[in-house]
């Protein structure tokens, strides 16, 4: 099923290829089934723009792209499940706003709101879920982490406001505007929604200038997340393919060779089960204490799998899908960025 919106959408931003290429991978929501043409929906942009994020994704994943591929070509497709990203809350940030809310200014104009609070004391950090309002089980969610900098030593709060000093914010004024009439009438014209799409999608990217060598190997010593923060901004840190059985696919990814993490993570609840392969590898600028730059070897992103049960809603007396998150999955999956970091 095409939504010629969402097509025009991405074939604008994307092309044709990538465009019938997404088409073929993702599920798309039912909720979507109906559309009005020149009018795009708040569902629907949050679903273009999730489906480019999902891409770019793949672009920075080579075990993603694999995994992907696999699927495809057995007869498969992917179930977008959710996105992560890293923010810091921290002031001094340049002309980004601090932490979640360079996101929830794009999220909540989409129909996303707050769905769950995940504390990761042993990170450091705070994690928050945000579903879609229209279409929670179909949209994917986002989970949004922010760093909390005081939380460690005076030499790492350096080195994260030498970071993040230089950050600027791709939201534009028109964009600002664009999101404004969003969020009060639940939808654009075709024409604005073209123009802000690649806005928001630039959002999703690291916005401050290469780091100092110095200042990354000062954030590595106590905080991997906030290392990774540093090579690749807000960038994805991960998509996630909701899967059957995420036990029995990682042991197929296993005996395949693909770099799987060795448990699988299960919720308190005993209803979220995830997995995930370790970060790719990629290469990454940096500035050396003489000035010249220089090219590490860092952790980038990563894919990631997750099973959720079914539950009875007893009050609607209805089944539904465990959309929530567990602060313990969570720390473990955030781990296959900080393997191969030092």
């Amino acid at each position: 099923m095409r939504n010629p919106n969402v097509e025009s959408l991405l074939c604008k931003l994307l092309g044709r290829e990538k465009t019938e290429t997404l088409f073929r991978t993702l599920n798309f929501p039912s909720a979507l089934q109906e559309w009005e043409a020149g009018l795009v929906t708040r569902a629907e942009l949050a679903q273009a723009m999730n489906m480019v994020l999902f891409e770019d994704l793949l672009e920075r994943s080579a075990n993603g792209r694999a995994y992907t591929n696999d699927a495809i070509a057995d007869g498969g497709s992917v179930y977008f499940d959710h996105g992560a990203l890293r923010t810091v809350r921290w002031p001094h940030h340049g002309e980004l706003p601090p932490g979640e809310a360079a996101f929830t200014r794009i999220l909540r104009p989409l129909g996303f709101k707050l769905n769950g609070r995940y504390p990761l004391d042993k990170l450091g950090m705070t994690g928050r879920a945000y579903a879609h309002e229209d279409a929670p089980d179909e949209i994917a969610q986002f989970f949004l982490s922010e760093l909390h900098p005081e939380r460690f030593s005076d030499r790492f709060q350096s080195a994260v406001s030498n970071v993040l000093s230089t950050s600027k914010d791709p939201i534009t004024p028109l964009a600002e505007s664009q999101l404004a009439e969003l969020e009060r009438d639940g939808s654009l014209t075709i024409e604005s929604a073209h123009e802000l799409l690649p806005v928001i999608v630039s959002a999703f990217a690291r916005q401050h200038d290469i780091p100092a060598e110095a200042d990354y190997e000062a954030l590595l010593e106590e905080s991997a997340e906030m290392a990774w923060i540093a090579t690749e901004g807000n960038a994805f840190n991960h998509a996630t393919d909701r899967v059957g059985d995420v036990f029995a696919l990682s042991e197929s990814e296993k005996a395949k060779g693909r770099p799987m993490k060795l448990e699988v993570e299960s919720s308190r609840s005993g209803r979220v089960f995830q997995t995930a392969y370790r970060a790719d590898m990629v290469k990454r600028e940096f500035v050396s204490a003489n000035g010249v730059k220089v090219v590490r070897e860092v952790p980038g992103s990563f894919y990631e799998f997750i099973t959720r049960k079914r539950e009875l809603n007893r009050v609607d007396r209805r089944w539904e899908t465990d959309l929530r998150f567990d602060a313990g999955n969570a720390t473990g999956i955030f781990k296959m960025t900080a393997s191969a970091t030092k």
